[in-house]
């Protein structure tokens, strides 16, 4: 699937004071960005919005709201970018819809060459040791 495009009027910035050290300019100036997204009320699709809402991402509040801080960067505008870029990547990683896993049994080749390893390791061992009756 094909990672849609998140709309700007979707999305919420707010310019904050950067933490951190940077001396006068991080006390001075509102560079870091903070990017707010709700995605039960974005035009993303339904199935999109359930993956993301399940996603164990600390970004993503109870609510349903993911909330993105980008600060490393001296201007608003380079944070803004970034934050950005984190959210799209964030949706492109569950726009792939993941593979559904089929339990399957090992094939007689392999259980065979497995108990052979475990018997050869097993002489080994049994002959580190100087004591037999």
């Amino acid at each position: 699937m094909r990672t849609p495009d998140i709309p700007e009027h979707e999305i919420e910035f707010s310019a904050i004071r950067a933490q951190g050290a940077g001396g006068q300019n991080v006390n001075k100036v509102s560079s870091a960005i903070h990017l707010r997204f709700d995605i039960s009320a974005s035009s993303l699709p339904p199935p999109l919005k359930e993956r993301l809402l399940k996603l164990a991402d600390q970004r993503v509040t109870k609510d349903g709201v993911i909330i993105i801080k980008a600060q490393a960067h001296r201007s608003q505008e380079k944070n803004k970018a970034e934050a950005l870029q984190r959210l799209q990547e964030m949706v492109a990683t569950v726009a792939t819809v993941p593979r559904v896993r089929r339990a399957t049994k090992p094939t007689l080749g392999s259980q065979k060459r497995r108990l052979e390893g475990k018997s050869l390791r097993s002489k080994i061992k049994a002959s580190r040791s100087g004591f037999s009756d």
